[in-house]
C-alpha cells in the first residue's frame, strides 16, 4: 500500500484540493476513487489509469461520461506518493503549462525534502 500525499504551497494551500474542490460532485467522486486505486497499486498502476509523462512524473486519467480530468504526481522515498496539480482537459494534448507547473512542484518538493533531511 502507498501513502498519498498532497503537494502543498509555502502558503499551506494544495493545489490538487483545490481543483477537486472545483469538480461536478460526480467527477469528483470519480477522481477520489481513481486515487484509492493508485493507493492500493501505486507504481504497478498502469493505462488506462495512469500514463508516464516524463521527468518522473505521472498522470492519472480520470474519465466520467465524457468529462476527462488529469492529476500529475510522482513517487517518493517510503512508498510515498506525491499528488502536484490537477486539470480538466480540453484538447488532445496536456497543455504544456500544466506539466511545467507539475514539474516545478515536483522540484520544489524535493529541495524542501532534501533540506530537511539535512537538518535531522
Amino acid at each position: 500500500m502507498f501513502d498519498i500525499e498532497f503537494y502543498r504551497l509555502s502558503d499551506g494551500t494544495s493545489p490538487v484540493e483545490e481543483f477537486l474542490d472545483t469538480l461536478n460532485v460526480k467527477m469528483r467522486n470519480k477522481a477520489l476513487d481513481s486515487l484509492l486505486i493508485l493507493e492500493k497499486f501505486g507504481n504497478n498502476l498502469r493505462e488506462p489509469y495512469s500514463k508516464h509523462v516524463g521527468g518522473g512524473l505521472f498522470e492519472l486519467r480520470i474519465k466520467f461520461s465524457s468529462d476527462i480530468s488529469r492529476i500529475f504526481y510522482f513517487f517518493y522515498i517510503n512508498n510515498k506518493i506525491i499528488l502536484t496539480n490537477g486539470f480538466i482537459k480540453k484538447t488532445q494534448k496536456t497543455p504544456r503549462s500544466q506539466l511545467e507547473l507539475a514539474k516545478k512542484y515536483k522540484a520544489d518538493y524535493e529541495q524542501k525534502a532534501q533540506e530537511r533531511n539535512s537538518r535531522i
